[in-house]
């Protein structure tokens, strides 16, 4: 086991900050996305509009759902690339799609929690609905819409960087450490030797 250094905790520091720059910049495209949709669709006033019954069942699957599956998704990709090249970005690494897959299945974890979450913040029978006295589809800031899904981000986005920073881009770093310590001449952790 290496032990941390100062330069260590630079680096992890850096990496938490770029990775929330990165995480801003998913939030405004998530919320670009989400107005163009709902402006496409006649507004937030539409946002509740049922698109198909959830199979025989009470539940329908809304027009708010949609908009918080395409966000996700767009959002998602643009925030694994600048991850990629900027916030841990490595000299030797795996795949754009080895390493892709792993980031979209964190990230569809927390969206399809997420998606649960803006669900009961806007449904009206929810204990968490976001109240009429503040929130109502007549006005942009006041948008129920658009507010649940910046709450919705803002609880789960400290999950992704947790889980991304832990298993998405480990192994990357646990590789580089091993190559520079056998160029070293150190033996490195994890690696057998006869």
């Amino acid at each position: 086991m290496t032990r941390s250094t100062p330069g260590d905790h630079r680096r992890h520091l850096a990496e938490f900050i770029k990775f929330g720059l990165v995480g801003g910049s998913g939030v405004l495209v998530n919320m670009l996305v989400a107005l163009v949709m709902n402006k496409a669709n006649g507004g937030t006033r539409n946002s509740q509009q049922i698109l198909f019954n959830l199979f025989g069942t009470p539940w329908n699957f809304r027009f708010t759902s949609l908009v918080w599956i395409v966000a996700f998704i767009v959002s998602n990709i643009a925030n694994f690339q600048l991850n990629r090249s900027w916030t841990f970005k490595r000299d030797r690494r795996r795949s754009w799609w080895a390493e892709f897959w792993p980031f979209f299945s964190v990230g569809a974890v927390a969206a399809f929690v997420g998606m649960f979450i803006k669900i009961a913040l806007t449904n009206p029978t929810s204990p968490v609905f976001l109240s009429a006295s503040f929130f109502h589809e007549e006005a942009g800031l006041h948008s129920r819409e658009y507010w649940s899904q910046i709450i919705t981000i803002a609880i789960t986005t400290p999950i992704n960087f947790v889980v991304n920073k832990l298993w998405t881009f480990r192994s990357i770093r646990h590789r580089e450490e091993e190559s520079s310590g056998s160029r070293a001449g150190r033996p490195a952790s994890n690696v057998k030797t006869s």
